[in-house]
């Protein structure tokens, strides 16, 4: 049996296939492979109009092949057969093999809701899709904040519904599934309040266009949380799909709650991390066993809350929460979660690094489980380790880029002993650095030149958790995979 040579063109997202042309293989690939190949595809990628691809494609081919062709003349009795063949007047679009998709997400965090819509070109239907691009937004405050007032914190989701219904196209809304996923603000509310807030957000989900899923509004588990933010890294990295295995370990700083995930390369790791540090699932074909841990309340203004020594006593009437991480003459208010709390600094007391330092590692002080593998592994650090870094220039805002924990501990000293100057930048950036200092090094236990990559964006995407919540969103709902 003659072996098929098929062609195949892209052009505008779609796959266009010319009529199967005989052959020719055996001219090209020859001599081994030409005889056990049944059939073979060539793909060309050019963003082209098809009438201008069928001359540009046949003056390359015929270039590249004429002296083959010349040279075994006798396998080819009709040339002009073969030849007409392979430039047909008639073209067919293979919508089976090429299909749009799109998922939409939100992230209610603790100061922000943030939407992320996503879209996927699905090439074949036994595959994940392949991400094309990210639409994201967000506004301010968090719906914790709306706990008393949950019909006004669900219009926050509807007007950033109204940014998913520009970014995805009217003939996908029915088939695009929405979903909100909150995290440890709603975690920290009572549950009566959270409730509420969830069930004001459902019924505007279920008023918008777009596909509303089974348990689409939900408070997610910590857990979840790092592992999702792991999936998004390493696939955004190449790092699923890498023989080698040697994906990156993940660090993220939320406002009420820290997660750390990684993939253990020791068994000791294993063995002794507590049980509940260690979790399994499968993606990929490939089955994964992270070590992965939420800690609630140590997040970055939660540990402002403790630092002040506000977590028990919450706000009273004109009461003042002081530290010596604070300028001397600094008297405010700071919002958070909804409750209004006065601070400042020790007017007559100590300040700057050495007494703030030793204010912040009573918050993190034999509260975390160390391991002693991810001293020599490789960790991707986002959300207010990005933001505290970008906000004291030790890194780009744009860009991102390379620390050592020692460089947190060096700026955190320069300013906390020079605090008054960077009062305009935020009052609690003394205590912020500080804070993240303790954490990084007698929290977790990283060396001081343990290096971090501070990363906002990998490939143009948000680095959270949210990609992996929707690659996995779209597989249940079998939309991919």
């Amino acid at each position: 049996m003659k072996p098929t040579f098929r062609i195949y063109l892209q052009h505008k997202g779609e796959i266009h296939c010319w009529k199967k042309v005989r052959y020719i293989l055996p001219v090209v690939m020859r001599p081994a492979a030409a005889e056990t190949a049944e059939t073979a595809t060539l793909s060309y990628k050019m963003d082209y109009e098809p009438s201008f691809l069928r001359t540009l494609f046949s003056l390359i081919l015929v270039s590249s092949l004429l002296d083959c062709v010349l040279s075994e003349v006798d396998a080819f009795p009709d040339t002009k057969t073969w030849f007409e063949n392979l430039l047909p007047s008639t073209m067919c679009i293979q919508n089976a093999s090429i299909e749009s998709v799109y998922g939409i997400m939100f992230d209610a965090g603790s100061t922000g809701t943030r939407i992320h819509i996503y879209s996927f070109t699905q090439k074949y239907p036994d595959q994940l899709p392949e991400l094309r691009k990210e639409i994201f937004e967000s506004v301010k405050p968090g719906l914790s904040a709306y706990a008393d007032i949950p019909e006004q914190g669900a219009e926050t989701i509807r007007g950033l519904l109204e940014v998913a219904k520009d970014a995805v196209p009217s003939s996908h809304w029915k088939k695009t599934p929405v979903v909100l996923k909150a995290t440890a603000g709603l975690r920290l509310l009572p549950e009566k309040k959270a409730q509420a807030l969830l069930s004001e957000v459902k019924n505007v989900l279920e008023e918008s266009p777009f596909l509303v899923p089974d348990n689409s509004v939900s408070i997610m588990n910590g857990t979840y949380e790092g592992i999702l933010a792991w999936i998004t890294v390493n696939f955004l990295t190449g790092q699923l799909y890498s023989q080698s295995k040697q994906t990156v370990g993940i660090l993220d700083l939320g406002g009420a709650s820290t997660q750390i995930t990684f993939l253990p390369q020791s068994e000791e790791t294993l063995e002794q991390s507590p049980l509940d540090f260690i979790t399994s699932f499968k993606m990929f074909h490939t089955t994964y066993k992270l070590y992965t841990h939420s800690y609630l309340g140590l997040g970055l203004k939660a540990a402002r809350l403790a630092t002040l020594g506000a977590v028990e006593t919450g706000a009273v009437d004109k009461q003042i929460f002081r530290s010596s991480c604070l300028p001397k003459n600094l008297e405010a208010v700071w919002e958070f979660g909804g409750v209004s709390y006065r601070y400042g600094g020790i007017e007559n007391g100590e300040s700057g690094f050495k007494s703030c330092y030793a204010e912040v590692l009573r918050i993190v002080a034999g509260k975390l489980h160390q391991v002693d593998e991810i001293k020599g592994s490789t960790f991707y650090a986002f959300s207010y380790y990005y933001d505290r870094a970008a906000d004291t220039n030790l890194i780009d805002y744009g860009k991102g880029g390379i620390l050592e924990v020692r460089d947190f501990e060096r700026k955190a000293i320069e300013v906390c002993d020079h605090m008054e100057g960077f009062t305009s930048s935020s009052p609690f950036l003394c205590m912020d650095l500080s804070y993240i200092t303790a954490l990084l090094k007698e929290g977790f236990g990283f060396k001081i030149n343990t290096p971090l990559q501070l990363t906002k964006k990998v490939n143009n995407v948000e680095t959270s958790w949210s990609l992996g919540a929707t690659f996995l969103m779209l597989q249940s709902l079998r939309i991919s995979n």
